[in-house]
Parts: structure tokens; sequence; C-alpha cells
């Protein structure tokens, strides 16, 4: 019996690019839905959307039904090493119920090292972070 994750993971550069070349996505092109919750505060990567992790069971419903026509959702927390590849995977079964015929063919992305990692290389960069303080990560 095999068993595979229903996401893949991304690093930082290769979001960093998809961000730079899809400058207007509005959730046309892609989806970066950060579930950190208070540790939200002090910057977030640029057009991400919030879905906090203590209320991710309660909400997402809500997200893959936005997020439906979206082809890449990539999901992060402060490092990606729980609150992120597991609401990942809790999006992944809920949209496969909510819409087992779907037509958009969507991939499921957990970004490696998470907000911690990603802010480290692009912090200074206002393309790809905003409303940074560095007093929340220094």
């Amino acid at each position: 019996m095999s068993f595979s994750l229903p996401y893949k993971y991304i690093n930082a550069e290769q979001l960093a690019e998809i961000i730079k070349s899809k400058p207007t996505s509005s959730l046309k092109d892609f989806a970066v839905v950060d579930v950190r919750d208070s540790d939200f505060v002090g910057g977030n990567i640029v057009s991400a959307i919030n879905y906090p992790s203590d209320t991710f069971h309660a909400t997402v419903d809500e997200l893959a039904k936005k997020l439906e026509n979206v082809p890449q959702v990539i999901f992060h927390c402060a490092l990606s090493q729980a609150r992120g590849p597991k609401a990942a995977r809790i999006y992944a079964e809920t949209r496969l119920h909510a819409f087992p015929n779907s037509s958009t063919q969507q991939e499921i992305f957990v970004l490696r090292d998470g907000f911690s990692g990603f802010q480290s290389k692009y912090r200074h960069d206002p393309e790809l972070i905003e409303k940074f303080n560095k007093y929340y990560h220094d």
C-alpha cells in the first residue's frame, strides 16, 4: 500500500517567480493561503489570504469554493512543518468532496520553510513582502 500526499512542496525561489510573473493575479492564476494565527502580524507574502489554522476547519468549505477555479494554491505557516501541511491536506480533501467533477485541474503546494524562510530571502522586496515589521522576525 502506498501513500501519496495531496500536495507538493515549492521553494521560496519558485514562489517568488510565480508572484513576479503574475503580479495582478487576484486569485485568477494562483493563491497564497497563509494559515498563521496571531503570528500573521508583522508581515505577509503579497496578496496572501489569511485563513488562520485555529479556525481552518470552520472556514475550509468557504475557501474551497472561493478557490475552486484557481489553478495553483500555495499554503504556508511560519515554518510549514505542521499547520501549513495539515491545512493543505484538509483543503485537498474538502475540495475533492465538494467538487468531485471539477473541470479545473488544481495543483496544491506547501511553501518549504514557510514565511520564515521566505521573508529571510525577500523581506526587502515590496513586490513579494508587505507590512513587514522586523520586530516580529528578528
